[in-house]
């Protein structure tokens, strides 16, 4: 399973929360609150369609023509709705992985 995938399923089951919890119960901007913020703020963003179509796809597994075919409409619509809310999870992923990089940097450097 991709980093992009489990991260979706994770947020999706709840999953993303209870570990963000976890790791920090003082609401401290941590990367891990950092990604469930922008996740949050990204899927509200989205209509209920949309979030379906996300969920077909990430969580029952089906393929863009599945969906497709549950909405009558063609896989290029799908991928529409699908593939920037995908990109930005991505692009959420990667500044979460450099931030956390860079915050391990500076702490090995103040050591």
């Amino acid at each position: 399973m991709n980093e992009v995938k489990f991260n979706i399923r994770l947020y999706f089951t709840g999953g993303m929360k209870r570990l963000t919890d976890r790791i920090d119960s003082t609401d401290n901007l941590t990367p891990q609150r950092i990604v469930l913020n922008a996740m949050t703020e990204l899927f509200d963003s989205l209509s209920e369609d949309e979030i379906e179509m996300i969920r077909l796809r990430y969580m029952k597994g089906l393929t863009l023509s599945e969906v497709a075919s549950r909405y009558s409409i063609s896989e290029r619509t799908v991928r529409n709705h699908t593939n920037p809310t995908v990109k930005q999870v991505k692009e959420i992923i990667a500044r979460a992985n450099k931030n956390e990089l860079i915050d391990r940097k500076e702490e090995i450097e103040c050591q």
